[in-house]
C-alpha cells in the first residue's frame, strides 16, 4: 500500500513558473492542483469533495494579492497551511499556519519548506 500523497494548490499567474512548480512538486510525488489567479484558487477552495492539504500562492496576482486570498481561503478551510511565494519575502509579515519561501527557490528548498508544512 502506497503512502496517501498530499495534494498541493499551486496559485500563481505566471503560466512559465507555475509549470515549473507544478513539474517539481509532481516530481516529489506530490498531487497537484494549479490556478492562474485568486478567482480559480477559490473555486477549487469552495469545491469541498476536493482535498487541499497545502496552499502555495504567489503574493503578486492579477485579481487580489495573495494574502488577501490567504484571508478568504482561511474563511473557507480554516486549518489550511499555505504557502506564500514572493520575490520580497523579507517584507512579508505571515500569519500563523502560513509561510514564505523567496522567489527564486531551490527544488530542495521547495521540498524541505512543503514538508514541513504538511502534517
Amino acid at each position: 500500500m502506497s503512502a496517501v500523497t498530499s495534494t498541493i494548490l499551486v496559485v500563481e499567474d505566471d503560466a512559465i513558473v507555475r509549470m515549473l512548480i507544478v513539474d517539481v512538486l509532481e516530481e516529489l510525488e506530490f498531487s497537484v492542483l494549479e490556478a492562474a489567479d485568486a478567482e480559480e484558487a477559490l473555486a477549487q477552495v469552495r469545491n469541498t469533495d476536493q482535498v487541499i492539504d497545502l496552499m502555495m500562492t504567489d503574493v503578486g496576482l492579477p485579481d487580489m494579492d495573495g494574502k488577501q486570498l490567504a484571508t478568504l481561503v482561511r474563511e473557507l478551510r480554516p486549518s489550511l497551511p499555505i504557502l506564500f511565494a514572493s520575490g520580497y519575502a523579507e517584507n512579508i509579515d505571515a500569519p500563523a499556519g502560513m509561510q514564505v519561501i523567496a522567489k527564486p527557490f531551490s527544488i530542495d528548498q521547495l521540498r524541505d519548506k512543503v514538508k514541513s508544512m504538511l502534517p
